[in-house]
């Protein structure tokens, strides 16, 4: 029984050492090597909490606080007291920012990983109007801005276009620099 007992533990700590340490440690230099400042992530991959700024886009809500350090999605199921009010409060805060409109699903709902900088191109067009009136901005020049910042399809197939938040904010604050 001692026998098994110590071959186990080596294993575990074999395969804590080659799977845990190694492996990532190979994996991220070479990483490192092949792609460069790549490698290391792009800031423009996850949304950045904006204070509710009427002066920006507004990303979906988020589970963690836009914190990329803890990244979750929130769980509400659909008969839950919690999941109704938080989606009334994020009708309620869209329509103060917006005025009386109907907020598209992805402006009240979070994203799976809680930081996603990614919109509808409904909801841009939405915001755009409060951005361009609060900024001074001509709305065609902020729809030009929203269409740089627009992604397109996975793989030219899946899924819908998006408005990158980050980028777009970023945009509109140099924007205002020139």
């Amino acid at each position: 029984m001692k026998k098994d007992l110590i071959s186990a533990l080596v294993a575990v700590l074999a395969c804590t050492l080659l799977l845990g340490l190694a492996y990532p440690l190979v994996v991220t230099g070479i990483a490192q090597v092949a792609f460069g400042a790549k490698a290391d992530g792009d800031p423009n991959l996850i949304a950045r909490d904006v204070h509710g700024s009427p002066r920006y886009f507004q990303p979906r809500p988020s589970a963690t606080d836009w914190s990329a350090t803890a990244t979750a999605f929130a769980n509400r199921g659909p008969n839950q007291a919690s999941a109704k009010a938080f989606y009334l409060a994020q009708i309620a805060a869209y329509r103060r920012l917006n005025g009386d409109v109907t907020p598209p699903a992805d402006a009240v709902t979070a994203s799976a990983s809680g930081v996603d900088p990614l919109i509808s191109q409904a909801n841009a067009r939405i915001q755009a109007r409060r951005v361009a009136r609060v900024r001074g901005i001509p709305l065609a020049r902020v729809g030009a801005l929203v269409r740089a910042a627009t992604d397109g399809r996975s793989l030219g197939v899946l899924g819908e276009p998006g408005v990158n938040t980050t980028k777009l904010n970023r945009a509109l604050d140099a924007e205002a620099s020139r």
